[in-house]
């Protein structure tokens, strides 16, 4: 009984050492299954141009003093984008909502020619660019400064009371309440409309 007991316990273990899951054909088949689910794909690294879709170059049909706009980002600020191609000249934006709604603040540039505030706003759908310059940022509705605006406003204008002193005495004249018609003169902002141009596009042409 002891030596029949030895043998199975020797086949058992032997059996052990010499099984191989590698080798299995179940094992063989699972793998092959599933061969393409465990293979592991990088996804390709986020590009600046993806982060911040506003840089890039412009092409506008309907401004002549800018025919080729183009955006670079700033080397050392993240959100600050130069703008080039400007009859103002190389002008600053400051990132405000994202991913491409941007403040241009009141600058002096290099020549020493002062620029107003302005607003830069691109569309990522219609990769369409629009700056407005000379009108101030709106915080609440950026894209407003885009509208039409009215071009004269009614103000109402109230004559105070006016106390003149004539020879020591106080003659006392009253004006009546009247509504004056003003025109409300601002300067006009400078716009811009431009469309992006793609890079598989500038690449063909080239």
């Amino acid at each position: 009984m002891a030596g029949i007991s030895f043998c199975l316990i020797s086949a058992s273990v032997s059996a052990q050492q010499t099984w191989d899951a590698k080798k299995n054909p179940t094992v063989d088949s699972i793998n092959a299954k599933h061969a393409d689910k465990l293979v592991t794909t990088q996804r390709p690294p986020v590009t600046i141009d993806q982060i911040y879709p506003v840089i890039g170059q412009y092409q506008s049909s309907v401004n002549m003093d800018a025919a080729s706009v183009t955006i670079t980002p700033d080397e050392q600020s993240k959100g600050v984008v130069w703008v080039t191609g400007l009859p103002q000249g190389r002008v600053k934006a400051m990132l405000k909502r994202s991913p491409s709604t941007y403040r241009i603040p009141a600058q002096t540039l290099e020549d020493g020619k002062e620029v107003p505030e302005g607003t830069l706003i691109f569309d990522n759908e219609t990769k369409t660019l629009q700056i407005s310059i000379g009108k101030r940022y709106n915080e609440a509705d950026p894209a407003s400064v885009f509208l039409p605006q009215p071009a004269e406003e009614l103000v109402e204008a109230d004559a105070k009371v006016k106390d003149d002193k004539v020879k020591g005495e106080v003659v006392k004249i009253k004006a009546d309440k009247t509504k004056i018609k003003t025109n409300k003169v601002e300067p006009k902002p400078w716009m811009y409309t431009g469309t992006k141009v793609e890079k598989s596009t500038a690449s063909t042409n080239q």
